[in-house]
């Protein structure tokens, strides 16, 4: 059990760094009219367990701030993973 949730640390740690790093990218690349990340791409990342990321993401770059669907859809994610963990915390003890 303590092995499963190092790695569920570990990967949380993870997907959150890469989703970051995904919203900053896809910022600089807006300003400079570039090839852009696929909004649905972004959101994924935060169902996968990105939520952090994409909320950092979002407050630090001020990225995807004003689309009604970021801001409902990286909540969900966050409320979903949450509960996800939660269930994992009681069942596995």
């Amino acid at each position: 059990m303590e092995f499963f949730i190092r790695v569920l640390v570990i990967y949380y740690l993870l997907i959150t760094v890469v989703t970051f790093a995904a919203y900053g990218i896809d910022k600089r690349k807006a300003i400079r009219n570039q090839w852009r990340i696929p909004e649905r791409v972004l959101i994924s990342l935060a169902f996968l367990g990105g939520f952090l990321g994409a909320i950092a993401g979002m407050s630090v770059f001020r990225h995807k701030t004003k689309k009604l669907k970021f801001r409902i859809l990286i909540p969900i994610s966050a409320i979903l993973h949450i509960i996800l963990i939660i269930f994992l915390v009681i069942t596995l003890h």
